[in-house]
């Protein structure tokens, strides 16, 4: 797989938080990756009803990205549009939230999530299923972009240690605000926890997918 597009669901004109998730996956992969957002949600996906507007953009994104890419990574934990997009496309689209799920059940049997509300997104836990153990979010965070303050690092911080503290033995970190942090490894350090990055763990699968090998744990989040 040589050139992968990535759709980004918080609309942005910042060039260097749109290509940030592809930079972190061009450092983990060996593909290019070719970033895009979708208009008009500069809150990006925070309730049912931003996940429900996004999605026919992620789907109109999917279809002018295809021609030009081997695979496409939707970059927001709700996945907005992936079965559609799947349907519309001739390439493998893999959706973060479902691919993190995923990758938190092979290094777990009690996962806890980490996510932006209260309540795990559908993506994650249809997935999940009886294995999810409990959900944390920062209390005082109702939009991604508030990840990125003071308050917000804190609190997400808070959170991975009340996931601990019941008894996660794996954190799966469910919103992609939390890859523009660089949460995973200092909640790793603190915690002694292997923590699963959705983003990395949708990259994870189109390699996968690519070279028929068995995806690797250590390569999608922070191994114990």
């Amino acid at each position: 797989m040589k050139r992968v597009g990535l759709i980004r669901t918080l609309s942005t004109e910042a060039r260097g938080l749109l290509q940030l998730h592809g930079q972190i996956l061009q450092s983990a992969f060996p593909f290019a990756v070719v970033s895009r957002a979708v208009p008009f949600q500069p809150e990006a996906v925070h309730d049912a009803e931003s996940c429900v507007r996004a999605a026919p953009k992620v789907v109109a994104l999917a279809k002018e990205l295809a021609p030009t890419v081997d695979g496409i990574i939707v970059s927001c934990s709700a996945d907005p549009g992936l079965a559609e997009a799947r349907l519309a496309v001739d390439v493998p689209v893999v959706g973060a939230g479902a691919a993190g799920a995923a990758a938190a059940l092979a290094m777990g049997a009690r996962v806890g999530v980490l996510g932006l509300t209260p309540e795990a997104p559908e993506a994650v836990a249809s997935v999940l299923g009886a294995r999810l153990l409990a959900v944390e979010s920062p209390q005082s965070v109702n939009f991604s972009r508030e990840l990125l303050t003071p308050t917000g690092v804190f609190e997400s911080l808070d959170a991975g240690h009340r996931l601990a503290d019941a008894e996660a033995d794996v954190i799966l970190l469910a919103c992609t605000g939390f890859t523009s942090m660089g949460i995973g490894k200092e909640l790793h350090r603190r915690l002694g926890l292997p923590v699963v990055d959705g983003v990395l763990a949708a990259g994870a699968a189109l390699a996968a997918a690519e070279s028929g090998r068995a995806m690797s744990p250590a390569s999608v989040g922070t191994a114990a």
